[in-house]
């Protein structure tokens, strides 16, 4: 099996790899978002899946028990829940990382709890107070997973799980950095079937999945330029290839992105120094994410720059031509932060172009006719 072969396999059969490892002894615990360190449930010999939603399939449970105006991402995941989708996990948490998920979380654990269910409060305010409070949430969590698993936190193995973690963020930011490449050799479909195929494994295996598919696109001959212009793109959840394979289809090189499921998960390192659960706290709460809110900084512009600076060195490190802003439908957070983002882009002389979708592959095809028009406009 080649390794895209390897990749395609745990991208379209989502949950099966978690299925083998559990009836191999081991307990899975799903969880949603950024803000659930993996590392904490990897020191407890856990294994770690992060929990998606089906753009295929209509959701034609969970609105019975969840308004149809809700994030129709988190619809999905709880309804492919009701449907017994994810029958194999030992335990869910889920951070309070947007009204929605919390009020879920609740819902969840009254129609399909598991042996373990937990929330984990996170501050939408940065700074010191917040990490000291995250870091008793933290904390707190780690002394449920000690009654749940019915031993105690092992500082050595949390220090192992970090470098680990530590490691693939390494391999995943390489990946990213073949991608700087004018026409790159890896587009950005595969990128994301390598990043979902390892949303659902240890940790240990994609990393050796990561670092096959490295070797194989440095061995892929560098293709012949061809002036298609590199796109940017910032919004929430896409764990599905449908919208990438879209833009790129259209006459474009989806080079770089601020997403859930890309760079905002894995770009920055746990420090291994100190007290690990202090750089655990300090780490996930620094994730850049439009619900969470930094103090003001200056006047309009500088408080801009403050909060999307790191946009800007993407866009420039990987020399994007436009930014394509993926929405979907009721994100609240995204909502608010998309106009104050496009504007800061807008004044950096960077195409943006807004899309809200529902989070269904069924609406692909109505964007052809947006995305192209832009992309000329751009070229």
């Amino acid at each position: 099996m080649t390794v895209m072969q390897a990749i395609d396999r745990l991208y379209n059969e989502r949950g099966v790899r978690a299925r083998e490892l559990r009836a191999d002894g081991h307990k899975i615990i799903g969880y949603f978002c950024c803000f659930v360190p993996d590392e904490i449930l990897a020191a407890f010999d856990l294994v770690p899946y992060r929990i998606q939603g089906s753009q295929s399939e209509p959701i034609d449970e969970a609105d019975a028990l969840l308004e149809p105006m809700a994030c129709p991402f988190a619809r999905s995941c709880f309804n492919l829940a009701l449907k017994d989708r994810y029958d194999f996990l030992d335990g869910f948490v889920a951070p309070h990382s947007c009204d929605t998920i919390e009020r879920m979380y609740h819902i969840w654990h009254s129609n399909k709890p598991t042996s373990f269910d937990h929330l984990i409060n996170v501050p939408h305010m940065l700074g010191p107070s917040s990490d000291a409070f995250f870091r008793n949430e933290l904390k707190y969590f780690i002394s449920r997973l000690e009654d749940f698993t019915g031993k105690k936190l092992d500082e050595s193995k949390l220090r192992d799980a970090i470098r680990l973690y530590n490691r693939r963020r390494a391999l995943l930011r390489e990946v990213y950095d073949l991608r700087r490449e004018n026409p790159p050799r890896v587009s950005g479909t595969e990128i994301t079937k390598l990043l979902v195929a390892g949303m659902g494994i240890p940790a240990a295996e994609h990393i050796g999945l990561v670092s096959a598919f490295i070797d194989e696109v440095k061995k892929r001959p560098r293709p012949a330029a061809d002036g298609l212009p590199r796109i940017f793109l910032w919004g929430n959840e896409i764990d599905d290839i449908a919208f990438v394979s879209l833009v790129e289809e259209c006459g474009a090189h989806v080079v770089m992105d601020d997403l859930c499921t890309g760079s905002r998960f894995f770009w920055q390192d746990v420090s291994e120094t100190g007290d690990p659960l202090e750089a655990l706290a300090r780490r996930y709460l620094c994730t850049h994410c439009p619900r969470s809110l930094k103090p003001q900084a200056g006047n309009r512009r500088e408080d801009l720059e403050n909060r999307f600076g790191y946009i800007r060195e993407f866009a420039d490190g990987w020399k994007a031509a436009g930014a394509i802003f993926y929405i979907v439908r009721y994100c609240d957070t995204c909502e608010l932060e998309g106009p104050d983002l496009k504007e800061y882009l807008t004044d950096l002389k960077l195409p943006v172009l807004m899309i809200e979708d529902d989070y269904s592959t069924s609406t692909i095809g109505q964007l052809r006719t947006r995305i192209q028009a832009f992309l000329e406009m751009i070229m």
